[in-house]
């Protein structure tokens, strides 16, 4: 952890089958957790939260949707991580892109929440897109024309950000960030350049400093395996492993990146990478908290591929589950329960999110609930 955070933040105290359900009638009291979603909505952004099941239903939470004060675009972001929870479980972190700006909500005890009272604060740049959070320090990236980057901040104790002094990391025009995230021991940070063309993809990658400022790995940015690097995540069990979304690799041309991460940032391919998905703009990637499979949401096709992750990073496709009938172009972000029971799908193009039960790398549609915002919504995060 760097050393500012620990001094910062020392006061806080951070906290860390398959089938139909049977029908029932969920209340809050038997609320196993809660779900997220950034709404995008224009005009004046919201938040929708929604209460988790033992069964994997979810039912809306009680004055659902929340103002997030800022403003969204009404349309999709092209982005994994517009919303996240911070790691002390304490706080919701939202991008409101209509507004260049980044929101702070408080978790209530029944999963309510509402806006921080400094409200939202400047992203460092426009066009907000994705947040990442771990233990206090707080990155974005924002993907605008003019000025794109990656900008720092520090979460205080009532919520408050402060953007941190000499932290932002200036991006050319053009590149287009799509997703910016720690590992789990906070020492790197990466970010994906979805790109405009297939020279402008490239993955980011950074030493995280001990006054939490970015020392960019040697010979970064790294190019990309594919065209669109998109999603990106750290093996749960292995901070030094990441894998990457290619999402613009042509019908059913998508494939995932497998990295070994050195302490410096460096990225070296595993195996055989990029693996095959054979499907269709494979945009979002989330992993088992046991680190031992993945599965990468398929846009263009409709559908979740699995993979099984070997110890030593390489993927072995098995198999994709349609999403919403299979309509395709329906499914975007998703996220697992904290108990990594279920799987919850962004398909608000459909107005929905759906619901999945896992089990070890197999998914079973349970039901979904209707997203009354409507299909720009981006994101999901749990608690």
């Amino acid at each position: 952890m760097p050393s500012f955070v620990r001094r910062a933040f020392a006061v806080l105290g951070v906290a860390s089958g398959l089938g139909f359900a049977a029908p029932a009638v969920a209340s809050a009291n038997d609320a196993t957790g809660h779900v997220y979603v950034n709404d995008n909505t224009a005009g004046t952004n919201t938040i929708s939260g929604y209460d988790r099941h033992a069964d994997g239903s979810l039912t809306p939470l009680p004055g659902s949707p929340f103002v997030a004060g800022g403003s969204g675009t009404g349309s999709g972001l092209a982005s994994q991580g517009a919303i996240q929870v911070s790691s002390d479980g304490r706080y919701v972190l939202a991008v409101d892109a209509g507004s260049d700006q980044i929101s702070v909500l408080r978790i209530h005890s029944d999963g309510a929440l509402a806006l921080v009272r400094s409200g939202p604060v400047s992203s460092g740049g426009s066009a907000p897109v994705s947040v990442a959070e771990y233990n206090g320090l707080v990155y974005v990236a924002n993907a605008g024309s003019v000025d794109s980057n990656y900008a720092g901040f520090v979460l205080g104790r009532h919520g408050q950000l402060e953007p941190l002094a000499g932290s932002t990391f200036p991006l050319p025009a053009g590149a287009q960030p799509g997703d910016v995230l720690f590992n789990s021991d906070g020492r790197n940070l990466v970010g994906t350049r979805v790109g405009v063309t297939p020279a402008d993809s490239a993955i980011d990658s950074f030493r995280v400093d001990r006054d939490g400022r970015l020392d960019p790995a040697p010979g970064s940015p790294f190019p990309s395996q594919g065209p669109g690097p998109f999603g990106s995540e750290f093996r749960p069990t292995d901070p030094d492993q990441l894998f990457v979304s290619n999402a613009h690799g042509g019908p059913g041309a998508g494939t995932v990146s497998a990295f070994d991460v050195a302490r410096d940032g460096t990225l070296f391919s595993i195996g055989d990478s990029p693996f095959a998905d054979n499907q269709t703009a494979p945009c979002w990637v989330e992993i088992t908290h046991d680190g031992r499979f993945l599965f990468t949401v398929n846009t263009g096709s409709g559908s979740i591929s699995s993979y099984r992750i070997a110890p030593d990073g390489a993927l072995r496709l098995l198999g994709s589950t349609l999403v919403s009938g299979g309509k395709g172009a329906s499914a975007v972000d998703a996220r697992l329960s904290s108990d990594g029971r279920d799987l919850y799908v962004n398909e608000t193009k459909f107005g929905l999110i759906g619901e999945f039960a896992v089990t070890g790398g197999s998914l079973t549609e349970i039901g979904s609930i209707p997203v009354p915002t409507g299909a720009g919504a981006a994101g999901i995060a749990v608690n």
